[in-house]
């Protein structure tokens, strides 16, 4: 057993660090959109047409299924639901 200890879950699934930061956009996407959802009371149905997706794409969102997204669509499904990405690039730790 290893006593590595890691910053990130995904940094310690993932292959590669650009994997893992890649996974850690998704993820971070998702959730926002996740909680969106929730504080608006959308139903997934009214969730779906907002976003400009289908009801059983939302499903998938909210039941994590993160290697179903790309940053492109989640970047997308974002801007839809009537929020703003930021980003920030700094130096590998």
């Amino acid at each position: 057993m290893s006593n590595e200890t890691f910053d990130s879950v995904w940094d310690a699934i993932e292959d590669t660090a650009a994997e893992a930061e890649n996974m850690k956009l998704r993820s971070g996407l998702m959730m926002a959109l996740e909680q969106h959802i929730n504080r608006q009371g959308w139903t997934q149905g009214e969730a779906a047409k907002r976003l400009g997706v289908t009801q059983p794409r939302v499903s998938d969102l909210m039941r994590g299924k993160i290697h179903l997204f790309s940053l492109d669509t989640l970047v997308n499904m974002v801007v839809a639901a009537g929020l703003h990405v930021e980003m920030r690039v700094l130096d590998a730790a």
